[in-house]
């Protein structure tokens, strides 16, 4: 079978728990934590993202295949898995770094992202304020970040935070599971 190899590049808080769901999913070939959607010159550290002056996001770039799961069920998951009606917060995360964002990477993801969100909101009580941006740049976040979850699995954030997420993800999209 050719696979059909799309990115999808997303923030919804905190990469460590969007990496930990999309792991999970099939059809997702690779998952890279990273940072987008700043406008600081050359490549962000994790201490400056964090520090809110850089504009960019904790996001994660998701390499997938289209033949097997498409764009908008990847942004069902995501908008379902974290909380995209809060402003620049996930949780006890909070800043500019933690917003819910859908980074598009052409024409046709806009006009999916824009759509799965407007039909998404009926689902919630307040208002969605995911941004939906167009990607300009992703840069690869440091490699203690990679594969987080799968590599500290009982640290206490992992424990706490990620593993409802997980619990989360298990309950509403099982059959989208590998």
């Amino acid at each position: 079978m050719n696979k059909n190899l799309q990115l999808a590049t997303l923030g919804g808080g905190c990469f460590w728990c969007t990496e930990a769901i999309f792991q999970k999913v099939k059809g997702v070939e690779k998952v890279v934590s990273g940072y987008s959607g700043g406008n600081a010159p050359g490549k962000p550290t994790y201490r400056e993202v964090c520090s809110g002056l850089t504009g960019h996001a904790e996001v994660i770039q998701i390499t997938f295949d289209a033949n097997i799961i498409s764009f908008e069920d990847i942004l069902v998951i995501f908008m379902t898995t974290h909380d995209p009606t809060t402003l620049n917060r996930q949780g006890a995360d909070v800043g500019t770094a933690y917003r819910s964002v859908i980074f598009y990477h052409n024409l046709i993801q806009q006009e999916i992202a824009e759509d799965v969100v407007t039909k998404l909101q009926a689902y919630y009580k307040d208002k969605i304020v995911t941004e939906i941006s167009p990607l300009k740049i992703f840069y690869e976040a440091e490699e203690y970040h990679q594969n987080y979850y799968i590599e500290n699995p009982n640290q206490g954030y992992c424990s706490f935070v990620i593993a409802p997420k997980i619990v989360k993800l298990r309950k509403l999209h099982a059959d989208k599971l590998k």
